[in-house]
């Protein structure tokens, strides 16, 4: 799912997530994608004539209306929506004994292979919750003879998992036979080394079942002898080799990075690629890049903005005002994650960015 898309999901599930009912009475209704509509009116029907047995009057009232808000919603539809659809209803009212009732329904991003009916004093919306987080996983192995680190690349997002050292001394000076003694302990603490790291890429990788694929880095040919000690399951995910002068945490962005070419149809790379374009403009020619809400909405005004940048965790309120000013003005928008340290100078700068068609000079 693009970010654009979670963007949508996010706003969708925060309107619904802060309703509460007085009673039993919010319903939920979620549709499998391909399920015939005709059957889920036929339920919802019949869920009708039950809450015709509902002792309060007033809850009564409430879940049949909502129910045939649902109903009717759905004969506007010719068929399921190819990911299936979800649908809330209920009354929405602030003042007791006031009846306002509101539907809402979303084509998921993702198929649904589900079929839900609940009334409830909340709407059911984990399964869309569920829909937010990234399935697909990149596994990150950074290697060599001192130390290794771990991490999962998932969306954006870069984590860390585990890290550890292996206590192998450096390079030994003395010549003769005890250095080769000394160079055989140092080869066999290694090779323990390296199976240990195997191990707990076992454990944290095997039982991933949406891993797309593992990028392997480290320095020197030591990333290519520490393969021979991996399981062979994981051997065959392995998607890219990559020299990486450090294995520490800051090597999993740099091994990241170098497998810009493997992972350019994820989120990651290509916000890194508008971020350091934006940077480079901004760097080199500062009357065509700008930042801030109050420069980005000037800019906007005078036509001038090819493209805005705008963190994911910007006011809610103020993206939708900046989307409206954009279409208007017929301006690509490009919502960025804060997973990245790109993103996350974005959001230092105010959250806002705008790359422009031509140059405009600054206030006077």
């Amino acid at each position: 799912m693009d970010i654009a898309k979670k963007q949508e999901l996010k706003r969708f599930i925060n309107e619904l997530k802060n309703i509460r009912g007085r009673h039993t009475e919010l319903v939920s209704v979620y549709i499998p994608a391909g399920y015939d509509l005709n059957k889920i009116i036929a339920h919802l029907q019949e869920e009708q004539g039950t809450a015709k047995n509902i002792k309060d009057a007033k809850t009564r009232g409430n879940v049949i209306d909502s129910l045939e808000r649902c109903i009717r919603h759905l004969r506007l539809f010719k068929k399921t929506p190819e990911h299936g659809l979800a649908l809330f209803s209920g009354n929405v009212a602030a003042q007791e004994g006031k009846v306002d009732i509101k539907i809402w329904s979303i084509e998921p991003p993702e198929p649904l292979n589900m079929r839900l009916y609940r009334c409830d004093q909340r709407f059911v919306i984990d399964i869309l919750e569920d829909m937010r987080e990234h399935k697909e996983a990149y596994g990150l192995i950074l290697v060599d003879r001192r130390e290794a680190t771990i991490g999962l690349l998932r969306g954006s997002s870069i984590t860390l998992l585990t890290d550890l050292t292996s206590g192998v001394p450096g390079k030994f000076k003395a010549g003769g036979q005890s250095a080769q003694r000394f160079e055989r302990l140092i080869h066999g603490m290694a090779i323990e080394f390296f199976k240990r790291v195997s191990e707990l890429c076992n454990k944290e990788f095997l039982p991933m079942k949406n891993l797309k694929g593992i990028l392997l880095g480290g320095p020197g040919p030591t990333k290519e002898e520490f393969q021979q000690y991996l399981n062979n399951e994981l051997k065959k995910k392995i998607l890219a080799v990559q020299d990486v002068t450090y294995t520490d945490e800051s090597g999993l962005h740099h091994l990241v990075d170098k497998s810009a070419d493997i992972l350019q149809k994820e989120g990651i790379i290509a916000e890194k690629k508008v971020m350091e374009r934006f940077f480079t403009i901004l760097a080199k020619e500062p009357n065509k890049a700008t930042y801030g809400e109050k420069e980005v909405r000037r800019v906007l005004d005078l036509g001038a903005v090819e493209l805005i940048l705008i963190s994911e965790n910007y006011d809610d309120k103020k993206m939708q005002e900046i989307e409206t000013l954009a279409q208007s003005t017929g301006t690509a928008l490009q919502l960025i994650s804060t997973d990245t340290r790109e993103g996350q100078q974005l959001r230092d700068l105010g959250g806002i960015a705008a790359i422009l068609r031509f140059a405009v000079g600054n206030y006077e």
